[in-house]
């Protein structure tokens, strides 16, 4: 990428973040990035976190990752609605919006699966058991690297069942459901938020412990039982 290109690839992103953090919003905040990169091309927006605040008045945030070719940008957490929480609290890490040279794709999905059978950026090839895997070309190998492809080969039927899911609008977790929330490949690639959750989990649960025992300590009297009644 050139340098002007790369330029103004940054500056976009940086309206990207500055308009998710801007305040009162109505929209989503996957709908205003895809306003704001109406202009561009192709490009990825991955939940790469979330959490929730507060006890009694909960605020819930996510935080996306914004790939636009090789660049890569974070934007800082932002204030969502409950319900839209709710309604992707199982996709992290996966990409909720791709816009590529064929259109929009809305349905959750592992990062990077939208360009899988592109054969303008790869190839399928075989391995040595004879099972037929993606194989981006020399000039896109960067993607395996930004999608996680090169420990994680996305192979054929892998393909096969994306497509099918995303033809029935549903979000695809991977063949042994190792994305998402509670995907095995989540919880390597982002071991900060589970932590944090189970952190959070400790918590709680001491919070609870020590309440329970206040409670157990008020109800008990602090006079000892004596036996007999009136008059003796």
């Amino acid at each position: 990428m050139s340098l002007t290109k790369k330029i103004v690839t940054v500056c976009v992103l940086i309206c990207v973040i500055m308009t998710l953090q801007s305040c009162g919003a109505r929209r989503s905040p996957i709908e205003r990035i895809s306003s704001n990169l109406k202009n561009v091309p192709e490009y990825t927006v991955i939940l790469e976190d979330m959490q929730s605040r507060g006890s009694v008045f909960r605020q819930y945030y996510h935080k996306y990752k914004v790939i636009i070719k090789e660049d890569i940008q974070y934007t800082g957490f932002v204030r969502v609605s409950e319900s839209y929480f709710k309604k992707n609290e199982n996709y992290l890490g996966m990409a909720l919006l791709s816009k590529t040279a064929d259109g929009y794709i809305k349905t959750p999905s592992p990062p990077g699966y939208q360009y899988v059978g592109d054969d303008r950026y790869g190839e399928w090839k075989q391995d040595r058991s004879g099972n037929s895997f993606w194989a981006f070309y020399g000039q896109y190998m960067f993607m395996s690297h930004m999608f996680g492809m090169v420990s994680r080969p996305v192979y054929r039927s892998d393909y096969g069942a994306y497509s099918n899911y995303r033809k029935n609008n549903r979000p695809y977790y991977g063949s042994k459901n190792q994305y998402g929330t509670n995907g095995t490949v989540t919880k390597q690639t982002h071991k900060g938020f589970f932590q944090r959750r189970m952190a959070k989990q400790r918590m709680a649960k001491q919070s609870f412990g020590e309440k329970f025992r206040q409670r157990v300590g008020r109800s008990q009297s602090p006079f000892r039982s004596r036996g007999g009644g009136f008059g003796k």
